[in-house]
């Protein structure tokens, strides 16, 4: 059974509408039969795509503290050693998955723990693959604390079709690896951002699944 994303229940629900009424719209005004069905097609198709783009299948995480998940769907696009300005002003070393309107945007706790630090960010929207997409975009920075890891900084990040970034994180929040910790509607990226010398077991262009895939591990 196909579930769908509480962020999503609204938006289906007038798309649902929309798309009914158009198909029946395009049945009673529209008298060229093969305009009727190549209009209700793009109908069809235009609701097909808001129903995947809020999908929210169930993962089952490993629930292992001495492990990272990916905290989204999506394709590594960057590997590297940076300056973090915003909480640890200092090296950290980044990853970070970009969706595409078709990827679950669904983001998940890459590990328990607990939230020690939650802020957002009005700004830009750039691309999501932009170098100053993750300082000028609009965007939540999320700190998460456990033993094994220490503190692990994860950033949602819009897009230039992103306008609304959904955060769930608390400080204070005791956080459970793989549970739903917000969303971000179409199309965007996350950046997290580890302790120099993380062992990484991704690389460059891997495809991850936010809840289960492996990023780290101690």
């Amino acid at each position: 059974m196909i579930r769908f994303h509480k962020e999503g229940y609204k938006i289906i629900t007038v798309a649902l509408l929309l798309s009914v009424s158009g198909i029946l719209l395009a049945e009673n005004f529209i008298e060229t039969l093969w305009l009727v069905k190549a209009v209700q097609i793009l109908i069809l198709a235009f609701l097909i795509i808001i129903l995947q783009f809020f999908r929210n299948p169930k993962r089952v995480a490993p629930l292992n503290d001495n492990a990272l998940v990916a905290p989204v769907d999506g394709k590594v696009v960057v590997i590297e050693e940076v300056e973090e300005p915003e909480y640890f002003k200092g090296k950290r070393l980044q990853v970070s998955i970009f969706m595409s309107p078709i990827n679950v945007h669904v983001t998940r706790y890459a590990m328990s723990g607990v939230v020690k630090y939650s802020k957002y960010h009005p700004g830009k929207y750039l691309v999501a693959w932009h170098p100053k997409a993750s300082t000028e975009n609009e965007r939540t920075s999320v700190v998460l604390n456990n033993k094994a890891f220490g503190d692990v900084l994860y950033r949602q990040i819009a897009g230039a079709l992103a306008k609304r970034i959904v955060n769930y994180a608390k400080e204070g929040d005791k956080s459970v690896q793989g549970e739903d910790a917000g969303f971000i509607k179409f199309g965007s990226r996350v950046d997290l951002f580890l302790p120099l010398g993380t062992n990484l077991k991704v690389s460059l262009g891997d495809k991850v699944k936010g809840g289960v895939q492996l990023i780290a591990e101690k």
